[in-house]
């Protein structure tokens, strides 16, 4: 038993001197972590500004980069539908042009209809009046022949008018009519 109990005892020296070993390895350790983070933190103090200048340089460089892209992209989507404006004008023009023409066909036959005369129509009989006068006055008819001629032309034009004058006091009620 006595050996068991010295064996004890120089193991127990032994673990502790591993134990004050071990302990002295750790402390050791633990004070170079220490300094190695006082030393980090000093460094980090002296280049923080330095590297906070450089990220700010580098996101104005991103948001310039942004901003040119951007434009960029609306400069092409205005050019778009710039585009698409100017073919929609043209488009909606040639429908009016058509729709006017098919609006000037369709007042020009319900006028032909109704009897009265085209402006062509109105410029030639003028024309033949005007020669006929010629013919009249070179007949010897003088100041008589035309002032008969010119009775007549007066009732011709007369007589033009009233299918129109006809149609217009026809057209008069049913208009009030339908403004009521």
């Amino acid at each position: 038993m006595v050996t068991k109990l010295k064996k004890t005892s120089e193991e127990a020296g032994t673990a502790n001197g591993e134990a004050a070993d071990l302990a002295g390895t750790v402390k050791e350790s633990a004070q170079q972590i220490w300094l190695a983070g006082l030393g980090a933190f000093s460094k980090a103090q002296a280049e923080g500004g330095k590297v906070f200048q450089a990220l700010v340089k580098e996101g104005l460089t991103i948001q310039k980069r942004t901003q040119a892209a951007a434009g960029e992209k609306l400069s092409d989507a205005t050019t778009r539908m710039a585009s698409m404006a100017t073919d929609l004008s043209n488009k909606a023009s040639g429908q009016w042009d058509k729709l006017e023409s098919i609006f000037e066909e369709r007042v020009s036959r319900a006028l032909k209809k109704l009897g009265v005369p085209t402006a062509r129509e109105i410029d030639e009989l003028m024309a033949r009046i005007e020669e006929l006068n010629r013919t009249v006055a070179a007949m010897g008819g003088g100041q008589v022949a035309g002032r008969k001629a010119a009775r007549r032309t007066a009732a011709r034009t007369q007589a033009m008018k009233r299918p129109a004058a006809k149609a217009a006091r026809k057209r008069a009620p049913a208009r009030r009519a339908a403004a009521e």
